[in-house]
């Protein structure tokens, strides 16, 4: 009889939706531990050295559960994730994206902006500023720096405290992809980039940033509509094609 299979997540990781929603998909029987209703989870990660989620155990063997082809062979199953957009398309929408944070963060009130996300610690206000440093880790580690969950999950400065302050500085990240683009030479996508959860190419990484943002940004829209509020210019599903997001935009 073989080891169980044990999910480890938390709500509104992009990550790990996106990995309940791959098991579900394929039939696999699974114990799902949210590991902030039940904090023995985290502790039983940290005596593996793990300090983030998603992760996928079955005995002693563990997977960092961040892109989908590698839980794929972790579990012998058959890999049916899509080819990834080419690099052009994905800075493309990428582009999109924080652009559409940028209208989305200063829409919501400053009496709003640090109430709580469902289930978790994480507040509006940093869920705004969590989607460009995103893009901005993405750029960090592209020139030669480890890209860190602790980077990714780094707080707003105390300088950003409204929607405006947020897309101001989600502007200067948007600029600095531009120019980035502008100066990167076609060949690159192959190039290798360090990650908390292995080397990964270029082009894997890009299509994660695109797609973590995107599914943030979505549940900024969610935020939005819970707050009796339009959304400025709401992202489309049709605007989001090609990128490997969850069915849902949080958890149920």
């Amino acid at each position: 009889m073989s080891e169980p299979i044990i999910l480890y997540w938390q709500p509104g990781c992009t990550s790990c939706l996106r990995a309940k929603e791959f098991l579900h998909s394929h039939g696999v029987d699974f114990e799902s531990i949210n590991v902030v209703d039940d904090p023995t989870g985290f502790q039983r990660l940290a005596a593996r050295g793990i300090k983030n989620v998603p992760v996928i155990t079955q005995g002693d063997r563990f997977i960092l559960a961040q892109v989908l082809t590698e839980i794929a062979n972790f579990l012998g199953l058959e890999d049916d994730d899509a080819q990834p957009l080419p690099v052009d398309e994905l800075v493309i929408k990428l582009h999109m994206v924080l652009a559409a944070a940028q209208r989305y963060i200063r829409q919501i009130p400053v009496s709003h902006l640090n109430h709580a996300l469902p289930g978790r610690t994480r507040s509006y206000r940093e869920l705004g500023y969590h989607i460009f440093r995103i893009a901005e880790c993405f750029l960090e580690a592209e020139a030669g720096a480890t890209l860190t969950d602790e980077d990714l999950n780094s707080p707003p400065g105390e300088d950003l405290q409204t929607g405006a302050d947020i897309a101001e500085y989600g502007q200067g990240v948007l600029g600095a992809v531009e120019s980035w683009w502008k100066n990167t030479p076609d060949d690159k996508e192959g190039e290798s980039i360090a990650t908390y959860f292995g080397k990964q190419t270029l082009h894997v990484v890009l299509e994660r940033t695109t797609w973590h943002s995107a599914q943030h940004t979505r549940q900024l829209m969610m935020v939005l509509n819970k707050l009796d509020i339009k959304p400025d210019g709401p992202l489309l599903t049709d605007d989001l094609s090609g990128l490997p997001l969850p069915d849902q935009v949080w958890d149920n």
